[in-house]
């Protein structure tokens, strides 16, 4: 499964809302610096898909806020 994310680092809490078919928008606890963001990310992402780490893979947009993500 493909899917389309707005990250929102640095938020106060946690939160992800579905915004549209496989659209999310996700704000996360932790700062956009050395990589944090993104590893917090594919940890939320497992969560919330019920799949281990190593099947969410950031496909696009690394240094983005907007991010394609593959969910094996």
């Amino acid at each position: 499964m493909i899917i389309a994310v707005k990250v929102i680092p640095n938020s106060k809490k946690l939160e992800i809302t579905k915004t549209g078919e496989n659209i999310y928008r996700i704000k996360l606890n932790a700062p956009a610096v050395e990589g944090k963001a993104n590893s917090r990310l594919v940890e939320v992402i497992s969560d919330y898909f019920s799949v281990p780490k190593s099947s969410v893979t950031i496909v696009k947009g690394h240094k983005s806020r907007k991010k394609i993500l593959e969910i094996l």
